[in-house]
């Protein structure tokens, strides 16, 4: 990270990137962790890291561990599945407009004061910022506005990859988990 001359002080535009720290490998650490707390502990199950991984792309709303590895990596393609990543359990009562495609809900953030639009699945949906705290965000990050609150048009930007690190690093339960991986492999596949 680059030496600010003392008394500097951010704008709310400084988005942090010189040490961007990469979402996918959050997973990575989390899967070695269990798996060497098993081992330590001497639980004799057969789970592997590749195991471990898969459950922690579970928990964080993905399908499995390539999807989580894709979709955090910035190499998702337009109109993929992007998970349940960015949605909340119990957010119900919170008013979200749904969108089946970006290019609709674009034009109706412009009318949304205080407005985020964020990916589900393969939708859209636009949310205020109490649904951003109830992810474990802040909604005042300087990250939303270099992203213009679009999640979906800045994504695999360093703004995207900072508000994904803070989100893989909200608590679990923030996140809804996805089913098993061998209902997974039933349901996913690409177009």
């Amino acid at each position: 990270m680059s030496q600010q001359p003392p008394g500097h002080k951010h704008a709310p535009d400084d988005v942090p990137t010189g040490s961007a720290k990469v979402p996918a490998e959050e997973l990575k650490v989390r899967a070695r962790v269990r798996l060497n707390g098993a081992r330590r502990d001497g639980r004799s199950d057969d789970r592997t890291l590749g195991d471990h991984l898969q459950t922690a792309a579970r928990e964080l709303g993905f399908l499995h561990w390539d999807h989580a590895r894709r979709v955090l990596g910035g190499l998702a393609a337009p109109g993929d599945d992007m998970g349940d990543f960015w949605h909340a359990p119990r957010t119900g009562l919170l008013l979200h407009l749904w969108f089946a495609r970006h290019d609709e809900a674009a034009p109706a953030l412009a009318t949304q004061p205080g407005g985020f639009l964020l990916p589900y699945r393969r939708q859209c949906f636009i949310v205020q910022a109490p649904f951003i705290e109830a992810l474990g965000l802040d909604a005042t990050d300087p990250a939303w506005r270099a992203i213009g609150h679009d999640l979906v048009a800045g994504y695999g930007t360093p703004a995207w990859q900072h508000l994904a690190w803070q989100r893989v690093r909200a608590p679990l339960s923030t996140f809804q988990p996805r089913l098993s991986s061998a209902h997974a492999n039933t349901t996913y596949r690409e177009l």
